[in-house]
């Protein structure tokens, strides 16, 4: 999971255990307005999928951990329930974010589209969320983890996708989408910015399988070839 920076979460002095940040007044609002701006702007825009290794068919695989970008977090929910939801008939998606303030601001924005956020990073509260986000999974739950973020680098893929593929037994799908029109901000993963009319195209790579008893070396190579198949399906 991607590391979080020292000041992230409050830690509770009798227990001593990290609580993730609370979503202020200020953040609902601003939750609710970009949840507000990105609908509308969703539904203008024109989709392609591209599913060169038929993940969509696969009738047998009932669940999966979606592996997308920091940067293309702004349509991913919308995409899912696109796509994603109807291929296996979960009953949602639980997905990753940080226990920070702007963590807090992000579980607001998901908890809008109907998405259950776990809060945590591979510094702050990281154990306890990839227990968080295994009991998801059990109960029939899609799973989603940006593994570059919350602070990068920039398509470098950390630890946590993989470890939490080997816990739950769950397939990693690596996903990325292309927009033709957009604003890239200039931020540590020039986070992208879908304009009105853009065409979409979305593609899912191929899965990747974590055995359970995965040696290190394995899941170091297995965590290689997740961030060359998120890189090579993504066109900036």
């Amino acid at each position: 999971m991607a590391a979080a920076h020292s000041k992230s979460a409050g830690r509770d002095p009798k227990s001593g255990v990290v609580v993730p940040h609370s979503a202020n007044g200020l953040q609902r609002v601003v939750a609710f307005l970009i949840w507000s701006l990105v609908s509308l702007v969703s539904l203008t825009l024109r989709y392609r999928l591209n599913d060169p290794h038929g993940f969509l068919q696969r009738k047998d695989i009932k669940q999966a951990i979606y592996c997308v970008w920091h940067n293309r977090v702004a349509l991913a929910a919308k995409i899912y329930f696109l796509f994603g939801k109807r291929r296996g008939g979960a009953p949602g998606l639980a997905g990753l974010v940080s226990a920070s303030k702007d963590g807090a601001l992000l579980a607001k924005i998901f908890e809008s589209f109907g998405i259950q956020p776990v809060r945590g990073s591979s510094s702050r509260r990281g154990a306890q969320a990839l227990r968080e986000l295994t009991t998801w999974g059990e109960r029939g739950y899609d799973l989603s983890i940006t593994p570059d973020g919350p602070r990068g680098p920039r398509y470098v893929v950390a630890d946590g996708a993989v470890a939490l593929a080997q816990i739950t037994g769950l397939p990693l799908v690596p996903a990325a989408y292309h927009l033709n029109w957009k604003i890239t901000l200039k931020s540590w993963d020039g986070f992208q910015i879908p304009l009105p009319f853009a065409r979409c195209e979305v593609t899912a790579g191929r899965l990747i399988h974590v055995p359970r008893e995965a040696s290190d070396e394995e899941r170091e190579k297995l965590r290689q070839d997740l961030q060359a198949e998120l890189r090579a399906i993504s066109r900036d």
